[in-house]
């Protein structure tokens, strides 16, 4: 039984203005844009397509930027600091690789240049309290642990693209501590392999 208002008339069902009701698939089509035709659009001036860039890539960045920063004030900082350089820089990103990857470049430079200027700062201090705190040994700071972070994750990544029997001659010389015979004894190759696998490795290792 439908309900009737008290006049006795039906109610009938509240509609979106037509206008409201033709946006909202314009609204959802702009938000799953591809990064290049919304970087075109922030190119033109459209600062709506920036905002949806922000809202796509943000949650990312801070997630990145907190498991590197242990102060959240620092953290939201230094994620506002990298969306104002992404938009002033916007124009240098050329494409060659992905908009992610150029995205989160800017972000590791962002926390390098933050803790190398903290870095700078604790020691313009030390010096103007103490003329021997150049000659005192320093514990290792913030940038010190990033750099030590990202190389690990870079020689990580870089062991992954190792194919497996170079991964194995890697590990069992470098990690296990045996010599290139007894490596050859166990995989059954020559000598003169297991110094081009590992040859191979390292070079690869290395160029990352």
């Amino acid at each position: 039984m439908s309900a009737s208002r008290v006049d006795g008339s039906t109610p009938t069902r509240a509609r979106a203005p037509r206008g409201a009701r033709a946006a909202a698939p314009a609204i959802a089509a702009s938000a799953a844009a591809p990064d290049e035709e919304l970087i075109a659009r922030i190119a033109s001036g459209d600062r709506a397509a920036f905002a949806l860039l922000y809202a796509r890539y943000a949650p990312r960045v801070r997630c990145f930027v907190d498991r590197r920063v242990s102060n959240r004030a620092d953290a939201e900082e230094i994620s506002q600091d990298v969306f104002a350089s992404v938009f002033r820089g916007l124009d240098s990103f050329r494409g060659e690789a992905p908009f992610a990857a150029w995205l989160f470049g800017v972000t590791r430079r962002t926390l390098a240049y933050r803790f190398r200027r903290q870095r700078r700062e604790r020691n313009e201090a030390a010096r103007a309290s103490s003329g021997l705190a150049d000659a005192l040994p320093h514990a290792p700071t913030p940038l010190d642990h990033y750099e030590c972070r990202e190389r690990i994750e870079q020689l990580e990544r870089a062991a992954r693209a190792l194919s497996p029997l170079q991964r194995r001659l890697f590990e069992m010389r470098h990690l296990g501590d045996r010599s290139v015979r007894e490596i050859a004894s166990i995989t059954s190759l020559s000598e003169d392999s297991v110094k081009s696998g590992l040859y191979r490795a390292r070079r690869a290792l290395l160029s990352r």
